[in-house]
C-alpha cells in the first residue's frame, strides 16, 4: 500500500477515526486505524475504519491519493503524531510486509503496523431499516439538549447511562435522565420511517456530538436501525452505535403535571445569581433555596456552615401560589445554559414535586428537575428522588 497524503485534508478524517479507538483494548488491532487503499469503479479511494466494539466509524478520506492498493492497521498514536508533526504538508505513507514508512522531503520515519486480518469486520448498514433523515444542525441541537440530564458510564439501571430515541407521529424525541432530572428535545425530521424507539449509550452519543460538530450544518444525516445497532450516515462518513437493551421510564406522565406556581425571569441574570450562590454551597449541600412571592421578587439563598451565606433578590414575573423550595444549583445552571434564550420559564407544582424549565412559548426543549427536601434549619437538605415523583419505570 502506498498513499500520497495532504495533511490538512487527511487529518480531518484521521481524527474522526482515532476518536473511536479505545487505548485500553487488549486486542492490539483495535488500538489502530484500518486503512484501505483500493480502486472502485476506476476511482482510487482511501477508506478509514476504527472501532471500540461499541461504536464504529467508516469513512472515505479526502486528502489521500492511493498510488498502490493494499490495507494495514496503523497504530493510532505513533502514526497520528507523525502525521501531525511531519515537516511538510505533502508526503507519502507506505506499508510493505508489515513495516510502515513515511517520507516527508528528505526525512524518513519507520514504524510497525498490525495485520489487517486481525481487525474485526465492521457492521454493514445495508439491511438496517430507515429511521429518519435530517440535517447536522437539527440533530446536533436535539442531541445536545436531549442529553443535558444524562449520565455517562456503566450505570444501573442501564437506562441511566443511555439516551432514548423515540419516533412517533413524525416527531423525533431525544430523552435522557439521571434519576433526579430529565431532559427532552423534540423536532420534526425531514423524512421519517415507521414509528420506532431505541436506547443508545451516552458515551456513544457524546462521540456522535463531536462528529456532528466537525461537519457543516447543512450536511444531510440519514439514520437507520436494526435489532442491535443504529447507523448515522453523513456523506462519506458512517458512524454506528450498539444499542442498550433496557426499558426507558414512562416519562410522559411528568410532562402533563399541574402548575401551581410559575416563574419567568431573565435567563442570564438568573444563571449569574445561581453561579454566585454555588460558590458558597458547592462544598456543602450544593443547594439553593428559592422563595417565590407572586407579584413580587424572587429570593435566592444558600448557606454552608464552614463557608458562609449568600442571599440574592432579583426581579421576576411570578404567578400562582407562594412557594418555598430548593434545588441543586448545578442542575438549574445546566438547564439555564441549555435554553439559549433571553428568558427562562420555570413551572412548579408545589415544594415536593418536580419543576419544569423551558423557553417561554416553546416546548421543543423541556428540562425536569426533582427538588431537594427542605427542612429547618435550611442548611439541611436531601434530594427528593423517592415516592411517586421519580423518573423510574413503573413496576
Amino acid at each position: 500500500m502506498k498513499l500520497q497524503i495532504n495533511r490538512t485534508e487527511f487529518m480531518k478524517y484521521w481524527q474522526i477515526a482515532e476518536r473511536c479507538i479505545s487505548s485500553k483494548s487488549s486486542i492490539t488491532a483495535l488500538t489502530g486505524v484500518l486503512v484501505k487503499a483500493e480502486s472502485e469503479g476506476g476511482e482510487n479511494k482511501v477508506r478509514l475504519e476504527a472501532t471500540d466494539l461499541k461504536t464504529s466509524v467508516k469513512c472515505i478520506s479526502a486528502g489521500a491519493l492511493a498510488e498502490e492498493e493494499g490495507e494495514a492497521v496503523l497504530p493510532v498514536k505513533t502514526v497520528g503524531e507523525l502525521i501531525k508533526k511531519a515537516p511538510s504538508n505533502i508526503f507519502t505513507l507506505s506499508v510493505k510486509e508489515g513495516k510502515g514508512l513515511i517520507i516527508s522531503g528528505r526525512n524518513r520515519y519507520r514504524f510497525t503496523t498490525y495485520p489487517a486480518k486481525e481487525f474485526p469486520t465492521l457492521p454493514m448498514s445495508e439491511n438496517a431499516s430507515f429511521f429518519c433523515s435530517t440535517s447536522v444542525s437539527e440533530l446536533l441541537k436535539a442531541v445536545t439538549e436531549g442529553t443535558v440530564a444524562s449520565t455517562a458510564g456503566e450505570e444501573f439501571p442501564k437506562y441511566l447511562g443511555a439516551c432514548f430515541f423515540q419516533l412517533a407521529g413524525g416527531e423525533l424525541r431525544i430523552v435522557s435522565t439521571d434519576g433526579l432530572r430529565l431532559s427532552l428535545s423534540r423536532f420534526l425530521p425531514a423524512e421519517t420511517g415507521e414509528d420506532r424507539e431505541f436506547l443508545l449509550p451516552v458515551t456513544g452519543i457524546r462521540e456522535l456530538q463531536r462528529l456532528l460538530s466537525s461537519l457543516p450544518d447543512d450536511t444531510p444525516v440519514r439514520i437507520a436501525a436494526e435489532s442491535t445497532l443504529v447507523f448515522f450516515q453523513m456523506g462519506s462518513i458512517e458512524f454506528s452505535v450498539r444499542r442498550v437493551e433496557a426499558q426507558f421510564p414512562a416519562y410522559e406522565k411528568f410532562l402533563e403535571g399541574n402548575k401551581t406556581t410559575s416563574l419567568e425571569a431573565d435567563r442570564t441574570e438568573l444563571n449569574a445569581a445561581l453561579e454566585r450562590i454555588e460558590i458558597i454551597v458547592r462544598d456543602f449541600n450544593k443547594a439553593v433555596v428559592m422563595d417565590l412571592s407572586p407579584g413580587g421578587d424572587l429570593s435566592l439563598s444558600g448557606r454552608a456552615p464552614e463557608t458562609g451565606e449568600a442571599d440574592e433578590v432579583m426581579g421576576a414575573v411570578i404567578d400562582g401560589e407562594p412557594l418555598k423550595t430548593a434545588f441543586r444549583t448545578s442542575f438549574l445552571i445546566d438547564g439555564l445554559k441549555s435554553l439559549h434564550s433571553d428568558r427562562a420559564l420555570l413551572n412548579f407544582n408545589g415544594a415536593g414535586a418536580h419543576m419544569i424549565m423551558q423557553r417561554p412559548g416553546d416546548d421543543n426543549f423541556i428540562y425536569l428537575v426533582m427538588p431537594m427536601k427542605l427542612s429547618e434549619p435550611e442548611s439541611s437538605f436531601s434530594e427528593d428522588g423517592g415516592g411517586e415523583e421519580d423518573f423510574s419505570p413503573e413496576e
